[in-house]
């Protein structure tokens, strides 16, 4: 059998985000009722600004195949990770391909942090914030837009030019008013879904910024050390997750400071009706999401597919 190897421009058209974000959901659903196998990560730092990140294994009850994903990270360089996901076929253990690892979780990161927005916003809010002018930022606007009706959309960045080019691309995509916003203060004063992307270690929303009946989605801290929303504003707020001990181990609950009992559920749980989300209009609420490696089979199992059908990426036999 031969492996088919996909870089990022061979994947772009192959994204169905209308396949992927239903089979997202119902991933997520699974996984918090199953759980069969905990999710798996490991990191490593390398000399200078480089890390190294393992996810294992990607599974999801209606695919028969499963992940792995190896990335490099590097907030210093464009894009900032890369590497590989192996998709594998479950039974056999055969490769069946070899896809970016950079552009492909960027999109299940943001189409996952767009499916968290929407089920726990507000169901008329679409004035959005989006502090965070990346790849991933630009993911979760697109998945929010396949999801409800976005007014507004405004956005920061520390690098005022990625958010004018960030704001000139999501202008033309989406067809709606893009604002560069010159703080986070003014970016999420009118806001009532806001998106965090960002690599930083120091919390930046804070309960003064933000208005009654706010949802917001932080995607950031997906390692130890990295923090975008206050301890303050996370206890005034009703905080959901992906997984309860990665969010409280490694996620927004530990760069907070937080334990654990601050966790009011997680969203595959909420999608299934097996717990509550928000329950009124003026309550704020944060999805905090590390980051799953079933994720990233979801994507690659559709794209997989797709570039079958197209003939699209280059085959290799590896046992030739």
């Amino acid at each position: 059998m031969d492996t088919i190897v996909l870089t990022r421009s061979q994947i772009a058209p192959l994204l169905d985000p209308d396949a992927i974000l239903p089979a997202l959901a119902r991933g997520f659903v699974a996984y918090s009722a199953e759980r069969r196998i905990p999710a798996q990560r490991v990191r490593s730092p390398l000399p200078g600004a480089t890390s190294a990140m393992l996810l294992f294994p990607g599974l999801a009850p209606e695919i028969q195949a499963y992940t792995v994903t190896v990335q490099a990270k590097n907030p210093a360089q464009n894009p900032a990770s890369g590497g590989i996901i192996a998709l594998h076929d479950l039974p056999t253990g055969a490769l069946l391909a070899i896809l970016d690892a950079g552009f492909l979780t960027a999109v299940r990161t943001g189409f996952s942090g767009a499916l968290g927005a929407h089920t726990l916003a507000n169901p008329e809010a679409g004035d959005v914030a989006v502090i965070g002018a990346g790849n991933q930022g630009g993911f979760l606007l697109r998945g929010l837009a396949r999801l409800r009706p976005i007014k507004r959309v405004f956005v920061y960045d520390v690098n005022p030019a990625q958010a004018s080019l960030y704001a000139k691309r999501a202008e033309d995509d989406l067809r709606v008013p893009i604002i560069v916003s010159d703080s986070v203060a003014s970016a999420v004063a009118e806001a009532n879904i806001i998106f965090t992307a960002t690599w930083a270690r120091e919390a930046f929303l804070f309960s003064r910024l933000i208005q009654p009946g706010a949802h917001i989605t932080t995607i950031g801290p997906d390692e130890p050390g990295k923090c975008e929303v206050s301890a303050e504003l996370i206890r005034h707020s009703v905080f959901f997750c992906d997984d309860r001990d990665l969010a409280a181990s490694m996620g927004a609950i530990a760069g907070a400071g937080l334990s654990i009992r601050q966790i009011q559920a997680e969203l595959g749980d909420v999608l299934a009706g097996r717990a509550a989300g928000r329950s009124s209009p003026g309550e704020i609420t944060v999805y905090g999401a590390v980051g799953l490696a079933f994720q990233d089979l979801v994507v690659a199992w559709q794209v997989y597919h797709a570039a079958q059908l197209a003939g699209a990426g280059t085959r290799i036999g590896f046992n030739d």
